[in-house]
């Protein structure tokens, strides 16, 4: 997904040429591509995303033309880094995000796949992912992603409970859910599931009910997303109005701790503060190359793209992209090229968040002094920390940014 605002930056070249820090160490890095497709049938109350529905755009941005730039943007990514000097690599993840992906025609996204496929190849075990809505999908068009290539399909079920949807504007019906990931299944695809908890007016009933559903479905992987009401959306327009109530913060831990309790007994286990995955193969490993790093070209408008500590990002407006598609020009409107401090800040940042942990020796010394503070706090695991690394306990999880700012000290 990519964020309705822009962050600020320089100009960006019309060549989309990068500057030569992006090509520094980039063999030792994975490759990824993110694809945004920038279409919703409806858009929801709480959703701050870079989204349309096919009513808003014409043109070269319309919905029936947009496979076809995005892959003209595909090839032009591809020319634009061999002449930066980055080395050629395969893509070991690709990941199709929104909006709403499925709501393009199936055979589009397998244009654009191929269209990836051709100008860089795919790694061996490559990861190819795609959100979903539940009501978007057929058997028909989910065997053919898998056909295609795809592997994985992410499936935004947010809840099971009927009123939480109706405040969260989600269209589909709730039993529409199961019948999506046995069609998934049956076209050989792995499966992910996305709930949000925190939804005003939610229950701790609610809560364990849509929890009980996604895992009766034995996903391979769950996201669970506590609601941030964005400045600009409709919810939050609802809740200054008093029409809903607002975000509880005690209300979110509590029902982090129940979701980490029970996908814990059903055997999916945490790697990332709001992930759990079966196994490790079912983590979503494109998601980890952001948590890592790693590099990654993002197509479509407003998509963002980072390569060794450069990142640039594309016009918001799906017209201005296209324009500058067809025109032969990087859709590229701003870049910056990180310091070391703001590099190093980043890497702190994310990396705590995984299981996997941050190793102490990426941190400075007033951070590894933090440390000894954090596990008499009762948030790092000290036996983690005997071997090198910081890893949260489950109330650091519930306190990571707070953690953050004590490895982090001004």
């Amino acid at each position: 997904m990519t964020p309705s605002a822009l962050p600020l930056g320089d100009p960006a070249p019309a060549d989309g040429l990068l500057p030569a820090q992006a090509a520094d160490g980039a063999a030792e890095r994975n490759f990824g591509l993110y694809v945004h497709i920038p279409f919703c049938a409806v858009r929801c109350g709480y959703c701050d995303f870079n989204t349309y529905t096919a009513t808003e755009l014409g043109g070269g941005a319309s919905q029936d033309a947009y496979g076809g730039t995005a892959a003209r943007e595909v090839v032009f990514a591809a020319d634009a880094l061999r002449r930066s000097g980055l080395p050629e690599r395969r893509m070991g993840t690709v990941f199709f995000g929104g909006g709403t992906p499925t709501l393009l025609p199936a055979e589009d996204l397998a244009l654009i796949l191929r269209t990836a496929v051709d100008q860089w190849g795919l790694a061996p075990g490559a990861e190819v992912t795609t959100e979903a809505n539940p009501d978007s999908v057929t058997p028909q068009s989910l065997q053919l992603l898998a056909d295609a290539g795809f592997t994985r399909v992410s499936f935004g079920m947010q809840s099971a409970v009927p009123h939480v949807l109706a405040v969260l504007d989600r269209t589909h019906t709730p039993s529409r859910v199961p019948q999506a990931v046995q069609w998934a299944r049956d076209a050989g695809l792995h499966v992910s599931v996305d709930l949000i908890y925190g939804t005003p007016g939610e229950s701790m009933a609610d809560w364990k009910r849509s929890l009980e559903e996604a895992l009766s479905y034995e996903p391979d992987h769950i996201s669970a997303y506590a609601l941030i009401i964005e400045e600009g959306t409709k919810l939050a327009a609802r809740m200054r109005r008093g029409e809903v109530p607002p975000i509880d913060d005690d209300d979110h831990a509590d029902k982090y701790v129940l979701a980490d309790e029970m996908m814990s007994a059903a055997g999916l286990n945490w790697y990332e503060v709001s992930n759990w995955a079966r196994t490790p193969d079912d983590q979503c490993r494109h998601n980890l190359a952001y948590w890592r790093s790693d590099d990654w070209w993002g197509i479509g408008p407003g998509a963002h793209s980072h390569a060794g500590g450069v990142r640039w990002w594309n016009a918001k407006h799906p017209t201005a992209y296209a324009q500058r598609i067809a025109a032969g020009e990087s859709p590229a409107v701003g870049r910056e090229t990180l310091d070391a401090d703001t590099r190093y800040v980043e890497d702190v940042m994310l990396r705590t968040r995984l299981a996997e942990g941050l190793a102490l020796d990426r941190l400075r010394e007033p951070g590894r002094l933090a440390v000894a503070g954090l596990m008499a706090d009762g948030l790092v695991d000290p036996r983690a920390a005997l071997t090198g690394k910081v890893i949260l306990k489950p109330t650091g999880r519930l306190l990571a940014d707070a953690v953050v700012r004590r490895l982090l000290p001004d």
